[in-house]
């Protein structure tokens, strides 16, 4: 029964999806206002704003080309562009609908690489896409980068415009019931349905597909992930991967090296599993694996304690092992490594605000999400790349990667 359901919802998507550009509209509208008072994102320090027409290639990026944009920033214009932030942490408005003075003002003084959003800041189509669009023109103005605006879109529990009644966009879903099908087609059409409509709001990258295995019954992925094994998973990955990419969405495999197994939930504290490098080679790198092998943009770190592994306590998201010997020097992953959001129990717990951001970078992580408080992590960067404990070097090795994909793939 539950096979034929999906197969039937299989055919409604197909036919949403092609005519989804026609019910979300086409353009965005004129400048909004900030949803507070219009000063208030406003920042004692200034950030110079850079020429576009001297720093953005007309067609592709080369490493030349990379290097010359990298070489045209302030070390200050580097460090923000390793940071994904939600827009009220930027502006320091209540709840941000929109993007305005406000926005602009806070993009300069601190040009982040991106901007992630939530339910309450999406009401409808329109004013989504006026929001995002300004907010897009403002970076391109002020940096000749396109930021990445981000969303978590899984679908399910996990589904900001999907259900949203703002949208009239059907939720596609629990990826549980997506993965019991054993179709990784359906699962493609899926992320290409999700990846469309999301594109044609103005978001550019989605924090989806979770690549956990669900194989503890007591964790918080039954529903998320697509299956108990890494065999069922795994195709599902790469296959929603592809999906992703062909809707023009960058897309992210989450949450290495996989929670799925671990008690408890990182938003509170810290999560742990006992499984050795070799069983996870066995099982859960898997989907990252195929993930990777699929062309995945990013991949996000989840807050995962692997003593058996690292030999201590700190979550991946800080752990050198976990991000640069088996994430980037064992798996050969080469582009962008986020961490999951650093304002979360297991991040908090483990470092005080001003080392969220230091920590993950000399880890080996490229962006830092969602700070617990982005000016503190802001300047407790600046602050170690000042003492020596991080070098220029090492930040650009990141921002190369940031800026690679932006003007490759945005």
């Amino acid at each position: 029964m539950l096979k034929r359901a999906m197969t039937s919802r299989r055919g409604a998507l197909v036919a949403a999806t092609s005519c989804l550009g026609l019910a979300l509209g086409a353009c965005a509208g004129e400048p909004g206002v900030d949803g507070a008072d219009p000063d208030a994102g406003e920042r004692d320090r200034e950030v110079p704003v850079r020429d576009l027409d001297a720093t953005r290639p007309d067609d592709g990026a080369d490493a030349s080309e990379v290097d010359r944009v990298v070489s045209g920033m302030t070390l200050e214009q580097k460090v923000a562009q390793l940071f994904v932030v939600q827009p009220e942490a930027l502006t320091g408005v209540g709840v941000q609908v929109a993007a305005g003075e406000a926005t602009r003002r806070a993009l300069e003084s601190m040009p982040v690489g991106g901007i992630c959003y939530f339910a309450a800041n999406l009401l409808d189509a329109d004013q989504t896409r006026e929001m995002l669009s300004n907010t897009a023109r403002y970076s391109e103005e002020l940096t000749g980068l396109p930021p990445f605006l981000c969303v978590d879109e899984e679908g399910g529990t996990v589904s900001r415009v999907g259900g949203n009644p703002g949208f009239g966009v059907d939720n596609v879903g629990d990826m549980r019931d997506v993965g019991s099908t054993g179709d990784a087609g359906y699962a493609r059409e899926v992320a290409l349905h999700v990846g469309t409509y999301l594109s044609a709001l103005g978001f550019n990258v989605d924090f989806a597909p979770d690549a956990d295995i669900a194989s503890n019954p007591a964790g918080t992925m039954g529903r998320r992930s697509f299956g108990t094994t890494a065999d069922a998973v795994a195709p599902m990955v790469a296959a929603q991967v592809e999906g992703f990419s062909e809707a023009g969405v960058l897309c992210a495999a989450k949450h290495f090296p996989g929670i799925g197994g671990a008690a408890g939930d990182s938003h509170d504290g810290r999560i742990y599993s006992e499984r050795t490098l070799d069983e996870m080679r066995a099982e859960e790198l898997r989907p990252f694996v195929a993930a990777i092998e699929a062309g995945v943009p990013f991949v996000m770190v989840g807050h995962l304690s692997t003593p058996a592994v690292t030999g201590d306590d700190d979550p991946a998201t800080l752990s050198s092992e976990i991000v640069s010997d088996l994430l980037r020097d064992e798996l050969g992953y080469e582009g962008i490594i986020i961490t999951d959001s650093m304002a979360m129990g297991a991040a908090t717990d483990s470092l005080p605000a001003g080392r969220l951001g230091v920590e993950p970078l000399l880890a080996g992580v490229d962006m830092v999400l969602m700070p617990a408080d982005l000016e503190e992590a802001y300047q407790g960067v600046l602050d170690a790349v000042a003492s020596g404990e991080l070098s220029e070097e090492r930040i650009d090795e990141s921002v190369r990667r940031v800026v690679a994909t932006k003007l490759e793939r945005l």
